[in-house]
Parts: C-alpha cells; structure tokens; sequence
C-alpha cells in the first residue's frame, strides 16, 4: 500500500515515529495484545468452509475465550481475499453488561450478555485476509452513506458459526466524501491501557494500522475505489438471526 506523507495523512496530537513504524512494519504476524485471546479455530479442526452470499452468520467478538459481543450479520462475499458482511437493522445482537444490567464498552473480569436490537440504521463491512482492521460503510434509515468507519481488530478468524475478532477499542471516523478523518474512542483506549489490558506498544500498533486503512480509503484503494453508495442488500435476503451454535467457542 502506498504510504501518503506524514503531513497529509496524520492529525495534530499524534505521530508515529520511524522507529515505531520500522517496528510495526517488521511483525504483522505477532501476537501484540497481551490478553486478546485466541480467535483462530487451527489446532481445533478444520476451518470451516468458505460461507455462501445471503448465508446467516454470527459475527463475535471474543475476550479471553469468551463471547464479549454478537451480532447477526449476512454474507456478500466471501472469498480469499475479501470478505463483505451486511447488518441489518432491527436485528437482535448479544451486548455485555455488568452484573448492574449497565452497559460495558471496556472488557471486565466478567460480564453477561443481553439482548440489543438496533434501530433503523445499517452497514456494510469489508475485511481483508492478515488486516487487523475492518472498514465499514454505515448508511442511514433511507439508505444515505453517512460515513466510513474503521474498527481496529484482529484479522477475521472463520468460525462454524460466521467469523470472530478480538476488538481493539480505537476507531477512525471518515466523512462520506473522504474530505477528512478523525480518531474516535482514544479515550477509552487509554483506560483499557490503565488497567492492563493492552500495553502503549500495543496502542502505537493500532495507530499504526488505523493511518493505514485511512490510506486505504482515502487513496480509493479496491475495493474503495467503486462507488458504494447505492449499494443495497438483495432484497431475498431475509433479516437475519443469530445462528446456532453462536455461544459455542473452542476449548
């Protein structure tokens, strides 16, 4: 991926300098979140078989083994490189909560899971093999793109039940016409760097992968470079559930 320079492409507050980028170019492979867990099912079975467009699948994030968060999603596609998935709205996902019944946004030594169901809004989200982030294409209740979104995570691992992640809490907003971009959630990202549960190399890792799906879509690099705003989900597709086997994760 070509590089854009540092001044068209960073915000004022935050740099990543040459050491830290050398470092994270050298080592797409390590395992740099300390508690993240395993998302991978080799060593378990084998990996399930590619899934069909307008397939039903669960797509989960996991923290230390568990099920932090699940959503029903459909698949577009999915292939070897790319794969794309729909959520619908008015769909019923599983959202952690304290033993209060509050919220949780920051992984805690334990949770439940409570039904969530959205509103009117939907999105389109686009992955890509060894690519610790997703881009997704959020689009209003009449079907206006309002923005692209970039969830830091950990590559898409298959699963019998749709696809897993580890979240890594920091994202980047993008307006629907590219003219800017801005991180959201560093916040919470620094209290998850407070108690623990990721190191700042680990938060300079993120960085480093969000400026880079920044690239990404503001470069118009494929699948970015097509026009995404008229997109719709086939109309056959039926809003999805959370398939069987959703709370099931390898031992």
């Amino acid at each position: 991926m070509t590089l854009l320079p540092s001044s068209d492409i960073r915000q004022d507050g935050y740099a990543v300098t040459e050491a830290q980028r050398a470092r994270a170019e050298g080592r797409t492979s390590r395992r740099y979140a300390r508690r993240m867990g395993e998302t991978m099912w080799a060593g378990v079975r084998e990996a399930p078989a590619p899934f069909e467009p307008g397939a039903a699948v669960a797509i989960r994030e996991l923290w230390d083994g568990r099920v932090w968060y699940a959503r029903p999603a459909t698949v577009v596609r999915d292939e070897p490189n790319l794969t794309m998935l729909v959520v619908h709205p008015h769909t019923t996902a599983k959202e952690p909560i304290d033993h209060a019944g509050m919220p949780l946004r920051i992984p805690a030594s334990d949770w439940e899971l409570r039904d969530a169901r959205r509103g009117e809004t939907w999105n389109l989200s686009f992955a890509f093999p060894d690519t610790p982030y997703a881009v997704i294409l959020g689009y209003g209740s009449t079907g206006e793109l309002r923005e692209y979104y970039v969830n830091l995570q950990t590559p898409l691992a298959r699963s019998p039940a749709g696809f897993d992640l580890v979240e890594h809490i920091l994202d980047v907003t993008i307006p629907p016409d590219r003219s800017t971009w801005a991180w959201k959630d560093e916040d919470e990202l620094a209290e998850a760097i407070d108690g623990g549960l990721f190191t700042e190399e680990d938060a300079a890792w993120f960085h480093y992968w969000g400026e880079r799906a920044v690239e990404h879509i503001l470069l118009r690099e494929p699948p970015f470079d097509d026009d995404w705003t008229s997109w719709r989900p086939d109309p056959a597709w039926p809003v999805p559930a959370l398939p069987a086997g959703w709370d099931l994760v390898p031992a």
